[in-house]
């Protein structure tokens, strides 16, 4: 729970009794806080808060940028940036500061974690909000990994952006040893699962099955949102559920029905005809699976799981073996089996499986990144695949 949730309903519950909290409602703001106030242990959970917040925050802008770049949506929308980005032309000057919102959750939870050390001592082996932490900074970074063109670190020259992935592992692997002394069996998970699939982006498939296969199938790890304010919303929401900005119209998802992966649904007017979006012209597919402000961003699945372990045999051309992880998946949901003959009808059917279970959740553009790479998927063709570092990052930044 964030910490501000907890605030929210100590201030209802005075206003509702309208007694015994006159301490709370007249405390005076001392004003800004001293940064070395943080230096006790009992402010290390409102830390750790602060670092799932700015992942989330982060998260919910990165994931409908990229879902506008992959086509996972189209765009419907009065804005020229995300017509540009649908369009394949990675121009987002004046999206929100995506880059720096991801920028801000690595450097918050790195900093943060080295500050717990120093405050927690010995504890911190075994603490569970360390295992936590360690897991902001892992999917911060693998967030990263997944979406920018290089890979920058505070201040520094700009690289390979596979740097974010050998860092999340470094952070996974410490988080899994915490969270295994600590006996959080959640973080162990989300730990396994993070770092699986930054194997997998590594190409080092051995030992992404070896962490895939020791997650339960019905395990999810969330990045949290919440009604409290405008900063901790799910800004998909904003964007594609309250205003109308995209749709699936002229997707690949368009055509698929009954997906319980894939929730979309058409909108019409009072009329009866199909609604159109911001920008007057386009049809609205409106997505369902984020409705409102305080739903969640799935991090990491086990049915993810499954498919990395598909993927791996696949690359190996064991076509009946790929089968079987996506089918025991599909299960999993309810869906049917399906089936594939030759590798090609394999990676067809893996491509469009990842694409259902991770839909909108912030993946597919580095999914589609990777297999055009290795020419398995042509969708990138001629078209940007992945964030720029912003204009104030080479302004400021004197290796640009």
């Amino acid at each position: 729970m964030h910490l501000t949730r907890i605030q929210s309903a100590l201030a209802l519950m005075c206003i509702l009794s309208l007694a015994g909290c006159g301490d709370f409602l007249d405390v005076t703001n001392p004003g800004p806080v001293e940064d070395d106030a943080l230096d006790r242990p009992e402010a290390m959970p409102a830390l750790v808060h602060g670092m799932s917040s700015d992942l989330s925050y982060a998260l919910s802008r990165m994931s409908y940028i990229t879902a506008l770049a992959a086509g996972e949506q189209s765009s419907s929308g009065s804005y020229l940036w995300t017509k540009a980005v649908a369009g394949g032309v990675m121009d987002i000057d004046e999206a929100p500061d995506v880059w720096g919102a991801m920028q801000r959750a690595r450097w918050v939870a790195e900093s943060g974690l080295a500050r717990m050390q120093a405050v927690l001592g010995s504890d911190f082996e075994s603490s569970p909000l360390a295992a936590r932490a360690y897991l902001h900074a892992a999917y911060s970074n693998r967030m990263l990994g997944e979406s920018v063109c290089q890979a920058v670190f505070d201040g520094g020259p700009p690289g390979d952006p596979k740097q974010h992935f050998e860092r999340a592992e470094s952070h996974f692997t410490s988080a899994l040893a915490i969270a295994q002394s600590a006996g959080d069996a959640q973080a162990v998970s989300a730990a396994l699962a993070g770092r699986a699939s930054v194997r997998a982006s590594l190409a080092r498939w051995d030992e992404a099955v070896a962490d895939a296969e020791k997650v339960p199938i019905g395990f999810s790890y969330d990045a949290i949102f919440s009604l409290n304010s405008g900063r901790e919303n799910n800004y998909f929401v904003s964007e594609t559920y309250n205003r109308l900005e995209a749709t699936e119209y002229g997707t690949e998802w368009a055509e698929v029905f009954g997906d319980p992966r894939v929730r979309w649904d058409t909108l019409y007017d009072a009329g009866g005809s199909v609604r159109k979006g911001q920008d007057g012209q386009t049809p609205v597919f409106q997505q369902r699976k984020y409705a409102t402000f305080a739903d969640d961003i799935p991090l990491a699945k086990g049915t993810e799981m499954l498919l990395i372990r598909a993927e791996a045999v696949l690359r190996d051309d064991d076509v009946p073996g790929a089968v079987e992880f996506i089918n025991q998946e599909r299960a999993f949901y309810g869906l049917g089996d399906a089936s594939a003959s030759t590798p090609a009808e394999g990676w067809a059917l893996l491509q469009r499986e990842r694409g259902a279970v991770l839909w909108i959740e912030g993946r597919r553009l580095w999914d589609l990144r990777r297999w055009h790479a290795e020419g398995l998927n042509d969708f990138l063709e001629g078209r940007d695949d992945c964030i720029p570092p912003s204009r104030e990052e080479q302004a400021a930044n004197p290796n640009f």
